[in-house]
């Protein structure tokens, strides 16, 4: 599934339009590397997401091309939420 349709489903991002913008400005990470909004995702990956001033880390445990609003949070796993600073850094900064 492409990420930005698995942000959209996944209702991490609201849009899938805004998950495309998002991946596309290299504000998202896909196992460790900038992901275009094109990439493929896979049940084990582990996204990182910059939203604003913070970050959030997630496991991909299901991919389902529909899902409901009380289901979505099925398709993830939370790893991790920091807060940044105001200070504005790519991400592949904190991965290192």
């Amino acid at each position: 599934m492409r990420l930005d349709k698995y942000l959209k489903v996944s209702r991490l991002i609201k849009r899938r339009t805004i998950a495309k913008e998002v991946a596309n400005q290299g504000r998202v990470t896909l196992n460790g590397q900038v992901a275009k909004s094109s990439s493929a995702v896979k049940v084990g990956d582990e996204l990182v997401i910059r939203f604003g001033n913070r970050l959030l880390t997630v496991r991909v445990t299901d991919l389902k091309e529909n899902t409901k609003k009380e289901e979505a949070s099925n398709l993830y796993e939370i790893l991790g939420e920091e807060r940044l600073n105001n200070e504005v850094r790519p991400v592949d900064e904190f991965l290192a």
